[in-house]
């Protein structure tokens, strides 16, 4: 699967990477959760994610979108073996929409956590620090 240049898939570790840039937005999300639920579908194994949002500069969200989409991928991935979403966020309105994702998937095989230091986030994912490290635009690791 050939991944946009802001998602990494560790396949070695099952570990999935996004450093979004600029705008968050409904049609992003929606974007990558397609990508997330592709590569389910074609692994059938579980995988943590890390989203790294600091060089985000915008959000245009609301609500009702965020509780929808959240709802979504909890019913999409029912029943499958539990998986780490850590979220790093600095900007006080991704942390208020990440706080919200974690009331909602609480309960599910989803976990997420919020996170405005990298290495806690490191730590918690068990991964090496350096992984998660932001990279320049063009790194794309898909194995």
């Amino acid at each position: 699967m050939k991944l946009p240049p802001e998602i990494e898939f560790h396949q070695d570790i099952r570990l999935l990477i996004y450093r979004p840039r600029g705008l968050i937005n409904e049609a992003e999300i929606n974007r990558v959760i397609g990508v997330i639920e592709g590569i389910e579908a074609a692994s059938q194994q579980p995988f943590n994610r890390f989203s790294d949002t600091s060089e985000t500069h915008e959000v245009e969200l609301n609500f009702h979108y965020v509780i929808q989409a959240c709802l979504h991928r909890r019913l999409a991935y029912k029943g499958r073996a539990p998986v780490k979403s850590a979220i790093l966020a600095t900007d006080s309105t991704l942390i208020h929409y990440a706080r919200l994702l974690v009331l909602l998937t609480e309960g599910s095989s989803i976990k997420v956590r919020v996170f405005q230091d990298r290495n806690e986030a490191a730590k918690w994912l068990g991964v090496p620090l350096e992984l998660l490290v932001a990279k320049p635009p063009a790194a794309n690791h898909s194995g």
